[in-house]
């Protein structure tokens, strides 16, 4: 496997490497030999990322998040920037780096499989078409959550198989999304995407308006205004629902404590994230999970 960099990793950013008797065991199991993941991650504000490749074995997925790079590949030069895919198929020599001025946020993903080839013919619409211009999108980043969840909290060898079909997704959702974000880019309208992307990457902490509104650099009242517009829906109540979501989500795979899931969503205040939970979702965290438990055990028995 190429080996992914040796950056140094900051709080924030994570590196998950699949042990070598693991891929072998993907590569056989016909669930998962067509596509699966060999290591992902993910590097926030990765200032003096570098890497130098001139053999590389598997293909590897970078997408750009926030900040921006480039990229040298053969005989050409490419910038990177918020929203690009960077696509580089099983030989291709390259260099990548991180702007010194203004350092990417990316997620990437190191991936083989017998059907890794023909995954990357789809998403090419010309040969050696290696950045794809999707937008920030809020689906693609979730994607890349949960693959990195399944990799990460992987008890048994099912989480691989799920990471490899979620690897699938991810790339037919890339293919999906390829006219519609050409179609933004011509139109030049609200980037919501952009939006609700500031929102997922930052569910782990607190939020204001007025940095959403910057992002897409309006003032607070346009901000909301359009806001409401598009989504008949406000920013924080949609940011709310997004943490309420996700605490799920992390009710349902772990066994954190309702006080840790409420601090790794921000919330310093256990019984105010415990009132939030409620509001939403009609019962608590704890009724949410005993609810949970009870339809496990009733489907098992």
């Amino acid at each position: 496997m190429s080996q992914p960099s040796n950056w140094p990793l900051p709080s924030g950013s994570m590196r998950l490497v699949v042990p070598r008797t693991v891929t072998e065991k993907l590569t056989h199991n016909p669930l998962s030999c067509d596509l699966y993941p060999k290591a992902s991650g993910y590097y926030k504000h990765a200032r003096k990322h570098t890497m130098l490749r001139r053999t590389h074995d598997d293909n590897l997925l970078i997408y750009c998040v926030e900040g921006a790079g480039t990229c040298q590949l053969e005989n050409s030069h490419h910038s990177i920037n918020a929203g690009d895919l960077l696509l580089l198929p099983r030989g291709v020599a390259h260099s990548y780096q991180a702007s010194a001025n203004n350092p990417w946020t990316v997620y990437w993903i190191h991936f083989s499989g017998d059907k890794s080839f023909e995954f990357i013919q789809y998403l090419n619409d010309r040969k050696n078409d290696f950045i794809i211009p999707v937008g920030v999108n809020t689906r693609l980043i979730t994607n890349f959550e949960i693959l990195l969840e399944s990799l990460q909290s992987s008890i048994n060898f099912s989480a691989f198989i799920h990471a490899s079909n979620m690897l699938r997704q991810m790339l037919t959702y890339i293919a999906q999304l390829k006219p519609l974000a050409k179609a933004q880019l011509v139109a030049h309208q609200f980037d919501l995407e952009l939006v609700h992307s500031l929102m997922q990457s930052s569910l782990h902490q607190k939020l204001d308006l007025q940095t959403l509104a910057q992002s897409v650099n309006l003032s607070k009242f346009h901000f909301i205004k359009k806001y409401k517009e598009l989504t008949n829906n406000t920013p924080i109540n949609y940011f709310i629902h997004l943490k309420i979501e996700r605490a799920c989500h992390l009710l349902d795979i772990s066994a954190k404590s309702v006080k840790e899931i409420s601090y790794a969503l921000g919330y310093e205040d256990t019984y105010y994230f415990s009132r939030i939970f409620k509001k939403v979702m009609g019962i608590s965290p704890n009724q949410y999970r005993q609810m949970r438990d009870s339809t496990f055990h009733s489907n098992t028995q």
